[in-house]
C-alpha cells in the first residue's frame, strides 16, 4: 500500500470522488477543507505538508468554473496560480520525495487544430480559467525539471456525474430534470447555451481512477478523456432516455459563452498505454446518477 495521500480541493466535485475512491481501496487520505487550510497562504501550505508528510499529493484545489472565470478573471488566474505554486513550494521544501499530481484541464488546448487532441498539441487557452490552468500546468513542468520533483500533470477533459453543480452543462441539465421530477411535473423546458457545442465527457468516477493510477507514472503530462465528442443536443437526447419527464429544449443567450470552442475531443492513448486505464461508465449511467443525486438533494430541501 502506498503512503498517505494528501488531497487538496477534497470538498470539490472531483475531490470528493477521489477521496472516496482512495479510501475504498484502503489508502490513508488527508483531506483538509478550505476552511481548515487556506492554500492561498504559502505558510499554511508549508505547515500542512510539513505536519502531514504525505507521500502523494493530489492537487485538485481550484476555482474551476469557466463561466465564473469570465466574471472575475483576475481572481481566477491569481488564486489558481497561487494555490498551485504554494503546494509545489511546500512539497519542494517539506516533502521532496512526495509524488505530485496537478489536475490540469483539457481546456488548456483551446480551439484544437485537429482532434483528437494529444499531449503534443500547443497550449492556447481561450478563457480565463483555461489560462490559469495552463500556468499551473507549466509550473508543474518547471518544478519537475528544475528541482527534480515527481510531478504528473493530468489534462482531464469535461467530466460529469453525481454531485456536479449546475455551473456546468451536464450538471444544469440534470438539475433541471430532477427539479421537474420532484415537483411532479410531466414536462420540463431545459435551457442551455450553444446546443452544437461538442465536448469530451468522462464520468468523474472514471476520472479519479485515472488520477489514482497516473500519480505513480513518470513526471509528464497525460490526457484523461473518453475520446468521444458529444453535443449538448446529444446530451439532452440521452437524458430523455433516463426520465419519464418530457424534455423540451431552449437556448438561453445568457448561457452562451464568449469565445466558445465548437468541438473538443482528447486522446487518452498515452495514459491508456502506461496504465491500461479506460472509462468504464457509459454516458447514460453518468447522467442518470447525476439526476438521482439532484433529485435527492432537491427533495430534502423541499
Amino acid at each position: 500500500m502506498a503512503g498517505p495521500a494528501l488531497v487538496t480541493g477534497a470538498g470539490g466535485f472531483a475531490g470528493r470522488h477521489l477521496v472516496e475512491h482512495l479510501r475504498e481501496r484502503g489508502d490513508e487520505v488527508i483531506a483538509p477543507s478550505s476552511a481548515e487550510v487556506d492554500l492561498r497562504d504559502a505558510d499554511a501550505a508549508r505547515a500542512l505538508v510539513r505536519e502531514q508528510r504525505p507521500e502523494r499529493v493530489f492537487h485538485l484545489a481550484a476555482l474551476a468554473s469557466v463561466g465564473r472565470s469570465w466574471e472575475d478573471p483576475t481572481r481566477t488566474i491569481a488564486e489558481n496560480q497561487a494555490m498551485t505554486l504554494n503546494v509545489l513550494e511546500a512539497v519542494r521544501h517539506e516533502a521532496p520525495q512526495a509524488r505530485v499530481l496537478i489536475a490540469s484541464s483539457g481546456e488548456v488546448y483551446g480551439a484544437p487544430a485537429e482532434v483528437p487532441v494529444t499531449e503534443a498539441a500547443r497550449l492556447a487557452p481561450e478563457n480565463p480559467y483555461a489560462l490559469s490552468k495552463a500556468a499551473c500546468d507549466l509550473a508543474g513542468r518547471l518544478y519537475a525539471r528544475a528541482w527534480g520533483l515527481a510531478v504528473v500533470r493530468t489534462r482531464a477533459f469535461n467530466h460529469a456525474g453525481p454531485g456536479q453543480s449546475d455551473d456546468y452543462v451536464a450538471g444544469t441539465l440534470a438539475r433541471q430534470v430532477a427539479a421537474a421530477e420532484v415537483a411532479g411535473e410531466d414536462s420540463v423546458v431545459v435551457r442551455t447555451g450553444n446546443p452544437d457545442s461538442a465536448r469530451d465527457f468522462t464520468d468523474v468516477r472514471d476520472v479519479v481512477r485515472a488520477y489514482a493510477e497516473a500519480i505513480e507514472l513518470e513526471s509528464g503530462v497525460y490526457n484523461v478523456a473518453s475520446e468521444r465528442a458529444v453535443t449538448v443536443t446529444e446530451l439532452i437526447a440521452t437524458l430523455r432516455g433516463e426520465t419519464a419527464v418530457e424534455i423540451r429544449h431552449e437556448v438561453d443567450s445568457r448561457r452562451v459563452r464568449a469565445n466558445d470552442v465548437r468541438e473538443i475531443r482528447g486522446s487518452a492513448a498515452r495514459l491508456r498505454e502506461a496504465t491500461g486505464w479506460q472509462p468504464r461508465l457509459a454516458l447514460a449511467q453518468t447522467l442518470a446518477d447525476a439526476v438521482a443525486r439532484w433529485r435527492d438533494e432537491l427533495a430534502r430541501a423541499a
